[in-house]
């Protein structure tokens, strides 16, 4: 049966000479269309000796126009988060503010002065005028960014431990998203890992006790993504300070999110920032460019002039230089903090300052515009991202309830992530919601559209 089956599967000849597949060969490389052809008449042949039945051509041309169709969309797509997560790993965590999109399109646009003076006309430093605005908002003697903070603590570690001994708290030998593990990159940097303290309790002492003459540095990790409470203790970051100045041991300290503005004006926790850190003394500070800074991927270190020289000078600091791209939309975005707008120009910090009397407004707005074909319900938005873990915000969604759905919530969601562009929803028990506090202004309209699609389905 198998064998009568296959001899049934059209010929690549006669799929190529259907209108679509010729339509598609003006369009691309021929030979890549046939590709594609023969990739699915594989996967035919894979389904028919495990019992199934030869598709018909036309079945085979329109998966043939789909793959083509996936396989030649811009990605990453355009997606709308009305998820109510505002840093949003999986969702390209922050979105930029215009004047850094601005930035960045300038950048791509033609040549730029990217290392070169122009005051004398020979090779400058594409780091320059990043350095200076670093400088500035955080207090540091000298400031260094590269492509992500991984990279950034990695090139630290390289610098000045390599061969050498880092201690680190136990609890703080942290793992974030994606299985990046503090240890793996004190592995990789050629740093041996010293852990010291319990998994929730770490005095002075246990550093002190742990110090031999092949220690490089103290490594303290801001706990991003989740949350020690009760019985605990850990050091201050000025006690940590004055044991390295005491020993002559640099203290390293990665505050994972980049904070600038104090969080809990907004009624969320503490949120460390590179300004406390750089005050305590710390060596070097490590964080993040997209999470709470707001801007593009980038790993930024800033800190005492001495030791930025260091990791300036390294060979890896080629290896992880920021691009164009993002050292325009950074040096952008940091002149939000400088003017004192970011609040109101840097999406992340609209989202988060909104007033739950603004986001009702929204949801109410939104709800009216479908016919009140949901309601609007009392929820919580979460900053997410690997920033104050477990911080919530007042919020109000706009709710679709089971059965009040064609399909109940789970199928809504799906037909909103099939819309375009994509709507990404979040499900909470038997009700769908779309939260107005991650959806930038500018994307409502196409949200209502895709929303009335679905529900109309």
């Amino acid at each position: 049966m198998d064998q009568i089956q296959l001899r049934n599967l059209p010929s690549v000849d006669r799929l190529m000479a259907s209108e679509a597949m010729a339509g598609l060969a003006a369009v691309y490389s021929r030979d890549w269309v046939v590709g594609v052809v023969r990739e699915q008449l594989d996967l035919a042949r894979k389904e028919i000796r495990q019992g199934g039945n030869a598709p018909e051509a036309e079945s085979l041309v329109d998966a043939v126009c789909r793959q083509v169709a996936d396989l030649t969309q811009t990605a990453p797509r355009r997606v709308i988060n009305a998820t109510g997560v505002v840093i949003h790993t999986n969702l390209g965590r922050a979105p930029l503010s215009r004047a850094a999109i601005e930035a960045m399109s300038q950048a791509a646009q033609g040549y730029s002065d990217l290392e070169l003076d122009l005051a004398t006309g020979r090779r400058g430093s594409r780091q320059s005028h990043l350095q200076a605005l670093l400088r500035h908002l955080t207090g540091a003697e000298a400031a260094l960014a590269v492509n992500n903070n991984a990279s950034a603590v990695m090139l630290g570690l390289s610098a000045l431990a390599a061969g050498r001994d880092v201690i680190v708290p136990r609890g703080e030998a942290v793992e974030i998203g994606g299985g990046f593990r503090i240890p793996d990159v004190l592995e990789q940097s050629g740093a041996r890992l010293v852990d010291v303290g319990t998994t929730n309790r770490t005095y002075v002492r246990d550093y002190e006790n742990a110090i031999t003459e092949n220690t490089a540095a103290f490594l303290k990790v801001h706990a991003s993504n989740f949350r020690v409470e009760g019985f605990t203790a850990a050091v201050e970051a000025e006690e940590l300070v004055e044991l390295g100045e005491r020993t002559g041991i640099s203290v390293l300290h990665d505050v994972g999110s980049g904070a600038l503005l104090p969080t809990e004006r907004y009624g969320l926790a503490h949120e460390p920032t590179p300004q406390e850190s750089v005050a305590a003394g710390m060596g070097l500070v490590f964080f993040s460019g997209d999470k709470l800074l707001g801007g593009p991927q980038a790993g930024i270190i800033v800190g005492k002039a001495d030791l930025v020289a260091r990791l300036e000078r390294h060979p890896l600091a080629r290896a992880m230089r920021i691009d164009k791209l993002s050292l325009a939309s950074l040096t952008a975005t940091l002149l939000h903090y400088l003017r004192q707008e970011a609040v109101d120009e840097i999406p992340v910090w609209r989202m988060i300052s909104a007033t739950e009397q603004a986001v009702k407004a929204r949801a109410e707005q939104w709800n009216a515009s479908t016919g009140s074909a949901g309601r609007v319900v009392a929820s919580r938005s979460a900053i997410g991202g690997g920033s104050l873990p477990g911080e919530t915000l007042p919020t109000w969604c706009l709710a679709f309830e089971h059965p009040f759905v064609s399909g109940g919530p789970e199928a809504l969601t799906r037909r909103l992530r099939h819309g375009s562009p994509p709507v990404m929803a979040r499900i909470e028990g038997e009700r769908a919601l779309l939260d107005p506090r991650t959806v930038l202004p500018e994307e409502e309209s196409d949200l209502l559209r895709v929303l009335k699609n679905a529900l109309s389905d």
